[in-house]
């Protein structure tokens, strides 16, 4: 192999890497901009408890439906034989 072809194989290697930390700090930026948008929405004149009691459910229905998909993509994958065990 030539060099070139050299430096772009770990060149690649990096790409990951770079994608992963730009989508959390991307991911990070926006959920700050929104919990300080609804935070500011619900000083306008909400109650502050309706506004954290709201919250919770939305929380809580978000966490449910993630702890649902994950047990339905496990058991899916399980039923198409894919293998799951660590190594």
């Amino acid at each position: 192999m030539s060099s070139h072809r050299l430096e772009i194989l770990k060149m690649i290697d990096w790409i990951p890497v770079v994608f992963v930390i730009f989508k959390v700090v991307t991911l990070s930026i926006c959920m700050f901009f929104a919990v300080k948008w609804h935070y500011d929405q619900g000083k306008k004149g909400k109650d502050t408890r309706a506004v954290l009691i709201a919250g919770g459910k939305v929380a809580g229905i978000f966490m449910l439906t993630l702890l649902v998909l994950g047990f339905a993509t496990f058991a899916i994958a399980r039923m198409i034989g894919l293998d799951l065990n660590l190594p």
